[in-house]
């Protein structure tokens, strides 16, 4: 018999960061799908307005008290924090509400971990863990620790503890080992397309924009598609033909995130790399949704975290069929109706207007593509 899911409890801190993005509630319910995506029965949340993070508790102790009591009436067994939580913060809440305790970014590695399908997804994932692991090891022998100095258990808490973490440091460098491999293997690959002459194109976006969707309607490619949040992680390349007949190399990569994790991040370099040799950049937009435009600036953020700021790069709007309400329209029926084009304003003229699903705008966005390639080409003669 199948074990029940986790119920899970949701806890987020409203801190006031003066900069119009991300609001509590739409950080929670994103919390919420990913919960969802873990496995896990969300069965309520809370959300403290604070100047800052609690040191202690990230929360307030009476909004402590007020999660603990609930826990009869809910059922909760796991409570998941908003934010990344310090080792010591995740020890002393653990203490206080006697369940399961985790932040947003060991939810987040949970996916990673659940999705990877290839040898090196899988490695990056367990890097990632481990680097996150590390430091948490004490709390994980605090029932020795308070044993410590009586008889036949003088030490071997300790003992143990500095075993592990010998252990999780020996099997890092492994892992970056490996990594460092693939990492060679890769720039070996990119510099034999490099000599076909075959641009690359990559596809950027937030996740479960739609990036697998449309790279199966560019290509064919027999990748995963679902409404889930990380459906895909493993990056996938196929050819595609533009207009003229030129081909380019369509590259999918691993969705971002707002506070995406900074260990995954960096175990995920050789899989970044790719953008580095991409010469444009699709950044695929789900314009459905209410959050569009801070998912763009994440995403945009997190490029730029990558030294890819200055990458050629064209926007996508992707999803645009959801806007519509008869079945039968085609894309120039969509974009005549007063409220998409108002959704549509902020981001024209510059960006493209599909439909992946649908297959609306695929030949635009061929074209467009073959345009900015021939632009860059021109202007690095």
């Amino acid at each position: 018999m199948a074990e029940p899911p986790e119920r899970a409890f949701l806890v987020a801190a409203d801190v006031q960061r003066g900069d119009g993005r991300w609001n509590t509630q739409s950080s929670l319910e994103e919390l919420a799908l990913l919960a969802d995506t873990a496995g896990a029965q969300v069965v309520g949340w809370a959300a403290q307005r604070l100047a800052r993070p609690h040191p202690g508790t990230y929360i307030g102790r009476g909004k402590l008290r007020e999660i603990v009591s609930q826990r009869a009436s809910l059922g909760y067994t796991t409570v998941i924090f908003d934010d990344e939580l310090s080792p010591s913060q995740q020890r002393t809440l653990e203490r206080e509400l006697e369940v399961k305790v985790l932040d947003r970014t060991a939810l987040i590695l949970d996916i990673f971990a659940q999705h990877a399908r290839t040898k090196e997804g899988r490695l990056q994932v367990e890097l990632a863990q481990h680097e996150y692991i590390l430091p948490r090891l004490r709390g994980q022998w605090s029932h020795l620790e308070r044993l410590e100095g009586r008889i036949g258990t003088r030490g071997p808490g300790e003992t143990q503890l500095e075993t592990d973490r010998r252990l999780i440091r020996n099997r890092i460098s492994a892992l970056k080992r490996q990594i460092e491999q693939v990492r060679r293997e890769r720039a070996l690959h990119r510099r034999q397309r490099a000599r076909q002459g075959v641009p690359v194109v990559s596809l950027v976006g937030y996740t479960n924009a739609g990036k697998s969707t449309l790279m199966v309607a560019l290509t064919g490619a027999d990748v995963l598609v679902e409404d889930k949040l990380f459906a895909t992680l493993d990056p996938v390349t196929r050819r595609v033909r533009l207009p003229s007949g030129n081909q380019v190399l369509l590259t999918d990569t691993v969705g971002f995130i707002q506070k995406l994790p900074t260990q995954l991040v960096a175990a995920f370099r050789a899989t970044l790399e790719e953008l580095t040799e991409a010469a444009l950049m699709l950044h695929v937009v789900d314009i459905t949704h209410r959050d569009a435009l801070q998912q763009a600036e994440t995403v945009e953020a997190t490029l730029a975290g990558l030294d890819l700021a200055e990458k050629p790069l064209l926007t996508v709007l992707n999803k645009v069929d959801m806007l519509v309400d008869e079945d039968g329209a085609s894309l120039g029926e969509a974009l005549e109706g007063e409220t998409v084009r108002a959704i549509l304003e902020p981001w024209e003229p510059e960006a493209v207007v599909i439909s992946a699903e649908k297959g609306w705008g695929l030949d635009e966005l061929r074209a467009r593509v073959e345009v900015v390639l021939a632009e860059e080409a021109a202007g690095r003669v």
